[in-house]
């Protein structure tokens, strides 16, 4: 393709040289130009998963070749030729909407405050444009634009970047995920106990943090990608493999757009590590460590959110709160959400059985009900971290509304439970999984124990 001009964005560094080559492939992110100099469409992350780059006959144990592994979820940003050398007319960057529809999203945003909002709603409204058209309003209701002095064309550049790498196909990680993440994470942000002691700052990084937490999501969990010697659980050395994936995608997606270039470095730098401290905290390993920490707050009443630290903590809890709130919603919607994480379980427990792999956690369909599952997180995961986060802002309306949604939406799964298992479901999460099954968060990943999440 000698008609073709590659440049790259958004270097990322880390301490170790290998690290570093590893890094390129990931992060490097390219533009394909053509002849005439017009920039193609811009590819994001590669779409499909080449399942059948697995092997499991090998001798030594490992899925496939060294080459193949390399490849395999290679969910990361590939060279792809011009749309427009293809002889195929990109759509026009914003998105336009009858204007009928439009109404309906303007007056959707009027309440976007509000715990009922659906966002399966909003996302049809938007035509599937859910995540830029929210965090364009948010940011602009907040007075973001204003006190950053953001490019509003560069911020929905930047915005489109981080929607296109969400997968679609994922039942349960894409955009509209990321979309109702940062709509919880708006709530949070609202409570009085809070929201009187945040910065512009502060609210930029948690709308930044939620809407790209899981961005370039696969569709599995981490100890897939550890047991298939994926690149990335190599280039991570298997801590927090996805979380970092996140960052560092979202990180490299800033600095391709500029949206910050304007800011002094030493503040940029400080921004992108913020979103690192916020994006780890969604890692399930650390619930425990984020759970005691927070109950030592509360237990000797120390928090002094006029300290930086202090307030960056609670926007940590906001964001595991925001990240695994679908069983605090309205029945109609938390069952939906129910069903597509277990849909993406599913998906993972089928492929590891095609190929011969032992079946994860909370992945095997014929064994693992939805309402078993949803029962053990909730009991296990979300009523533990969510009566905290009550105690935290006293009590408000809000956090007796989720916590009410999600009593009734324990006792609603549990009218589902096969017969066989009703008997079982009082206390023990319904026989559905161990001491940790959690869809729902980050990882949302499967397995039986926190010692084995992602």
């Amino acid at each position: 393709m000698s008609c073709l001009m590659v440049e790259r964005c958004g270097e990322i560094l880390f301490e170790n040289p290998d690290q570093n080559v590893k890094c390129v492939c990931m992060l490097g992110d390219v533009r394909l130009r053509g002849q005439t100099g017009v920039p193609a469409e811009r590819r994001g992350s590669y779409p499909f998963i080449d399942f059948r780059l697995l092997n499991n006959t090998t001798h030594s144990g490992e899925i496939g070749t060294k080459k193949k592994v390399k490849r395999l979820l290679s969910f990361q940003r590939y060279f792809h030729a011009s749309r427009l050398l293809r002889g195929i007319i990109p759509q026009a960057p914003l998105h336009l909407l009858d204007e009928d529809y439009l109404g309906q999203a303007r007056h959707m945003l009027s309440k976007v405050g509000t715990w009922d909002f659906d966002i399966f709603l909003f996302d049809r409204l938007t035509n599937g444009n859910s995540l830029v058209t929210l965090l364009c309003h948010l940011f602009n209701t907040h007075g973001l634009i204003h006190h950053f002095k953001l490019d509003m064309v560069t911020l929905h550049r930047f915005l489109v970047m981080v929607q296109e790498d969400y997968h679609s196909q994922n039942p349960y990680h894409n955009a509209v995920h990321a979309a109702d993440v940062t709509q919880a994470m708006h709530c949070y942000l609202k409570e009085p106990k809070l929201a009187s002691f945040l910065t512009p700052l502060d609210i930029m990084l948690g709308l930044l943090a939620a809407a790209a937490h899981d961005v370039d999501h696969p569709g599995v969990n981490q100890p897939f990608l550890i047991k298939t010697n994926h690149h990335l659980a190599n280039l991570y050395q298997n801590m927090s493999v996805l979380e970092n994936h996140h960052w560092r995608s979202t990180i490299g997606m800033l600095r391709e757009s500029r949206l910050l270039a304007h800011l002094p470095k030493e503040m940029t730098q400080d921004i992108e590590q913020q979103l690192g401290s916020l994006i780890l905290a969604t890692d399930i390993n650390r619930q425990n460590e984020f759970l005691t920490r927070l109950k030592a707050h509360l237990h000797n009443k120390d928090l002094r959110l006029e300290d930086v630290h202090d307030r960056h903590f609670m926007l940590q809890i906001a964001l595991k709160c925001a990240d695994i709130c679908n069983p605090c919603r309205i029945w109609e919607m938390s069952k939906q959400w129910s069903e597509r994480v277990c849909e993406e379980f599913y998906r993972q427990g089928d492929l590891e059985q095609k190929f011969e792999l032992e079946i994860s956690p909370l992945c095997n369909q014929q064994k693992d009900s939805i309402p078993s599952i949803q029962i053990g997180f909730m009991t296990y995961i979300v009523e533990p971290l969510f009566r905290e986060w009550a105690r935290f802002t006293g009590n408000s309306a809000l956090s007796e509304s989720m916590l009410g949604h999600l009593a009734h939406n324990k006792a609603q799964w549990k009218s589902l439970l096969p017969k066989q298992h009703r008997s079982g479901a009082g206390g023990d999460g319904g026989g559905g999984g161990g001491p940790d099954p959690r869809p729902g968060t980050e990882d949302e990943e499967p397995t039986g124990t926190e010692g084995d999440a992602a």
